[in-house]
């Protein structure tokens, strides 16, 4: 628990420093990547070996579709209600199609396929608000509240999630933490076009995220532990910044 609990600090800090210094944009994306999954699953490709990481990749990207309708409800939901009407409605999308997702049983290619077209179609359907890309200031005691919170909420997942049956305990262990965390903040202080442009990079990280964890269940059965792993960042990576730049460019010639 020490160190997932650790990873999350972690890339709620970084997110949220990358806001400040590169804007809310950057943040997000940040915070979508697998800055906690990833880790996590390379600590369980060391411990437990590759049919475990293979079982957990796959499980984790039949996720996405929830939390890709949860982070589009996020950002409709910040342009007429406050953040706590807002989690809350993001949170019931998330659980009401997380819930269904396990009883479709589909195939790894499948699985797949269906993560990133549900991202997709998530991209599609975000509101589109227009605001100078800036650095976010963010207070130093914002900092400190913001790992906080994130810690605790991720905790309390924790401990929840053993008590509860398996269907829901792993829909709990795949709460996006940072997706839910940082636009509570980020509303109040900067407002409301501030977080769309935040969740719109949330999204964007996601990409990068599937990629991850795809590229990691392809590899795992082609390469070796370690190559496959490495591919899997550079992948991810690759796909995260290339559809930001190329979504920066679309908007330039707008």
């Amino acid at each position: 628990m020490l160190i997932k609990l650790s990873l999350v600090a972690a890339s709620v800090l970084l997110s949220s420093l990358a806001a400040r210094r590169f804007g809310h944009a950057v943040g997000g994306t940040l915070g979508g990547l697998p800055m906690i999954a990833g880790p996590i699953a390379g600590f369980v490709l060391l411990a437990s070996g590759v049919q475990t990481t293979q079982a957990i990749a796959l499980a984790t990207l039949a996720c996405l579709p929830a939390t890709a309708v949860h982070l589009t409800t996020f950002a409709w939901s910040v342009l007429r209600w406050r953040w706590p009407i807002a989690l809350l409605m993001a949170n019931i999308a998330f659980f009401a199609l997380g819930l269904t997702l396990p009883r479709m049983s589909l195939p790894p290619v499948q699985t797949v396929l269906l993560a990133l077209l549900v991202l997709a179609l998530g991209h599609r359907a975000m509101p589109v608000v227009q605001l100078r890309v800036a650095a976010a200031h963010i207070p130093n005691l914002e900092l400190i509240l913001r790992v906080v919170t994130a810690v605790l909420l991720a905790w309390f997942i924790i401990e929840t999630a053993g008590v509860v049956p398996a269907a829901l305990s792993g829909l709990l262990l795949a709460v996006p933490i940072t997706g839910n965390v940082l636009p509570c903040f980020t509303l109040p202080t900067h407002g409301s076009q501030a977080t769309v442009i935040l969740l719109r990079g949330f999204l964007r990280g996601q990409v990068g995220f599937a990629a991850f964890f795809a590229t990691l269940l392809w590899g795992l059965e082609h390469a070796s532990p370690g190559l496959a792993y490495a591919a899997a960042w550079v992948v991810a990576l690759a796909v995260a910044s290339g559809l930001y730049v190329w979504q920066a460019r679309g908007k330039a010639q707008a």
